[in-house]
């Protein structure tokens, strides 16, 4: 579960967020974090992600979206870089991660 909850500072979030805890339905102890520069990140990632998904021109099913979006996350976080903490330098490791991500 995410300790943290980054958005903008729309109040609908805050609203949103306090509802969820109260149904039980997110931990009472995640943080919501209304900071610009944090969630300017996510958006910048979100915006590349659409772009590349706008070239699919859509999915037919929510199991073909997820696998695509899946794919699309793991090959971005391996050339960023953020999944080395996965494989420790091993020159496998980036076969294996991916392999265990799509359960080959």
């Amino acid at each position: 579960m995410p300790r943290f909850i980054n958005t903008d500072k729309a109040p609908a979030y805050g609203r949103a967020l306090a509802l969820l805890k109260r149904e039980g339905r997110c931990p009472s102890d995640v943080e919501h974090r209304q900071i610009k520069y944090r969630n300017n990140v996510i958006e910048c990632d979100h915006g590349k992600l659409k772009r590349i998904i706008g070239a699919t021109l859509g999915f037919k099913s929510m199991k073909t979206a997820y696998a695509t979006i899946k794919g699309i996350e793991v090959m971005r976080a391996l050339r960023k870089g953020q999944a080395s903490a996965f494989y420790y330098g091993d020159p496998l490791g980036e076969m294996r991660l991916v392999s265990r991500v799509f359960e080959m």
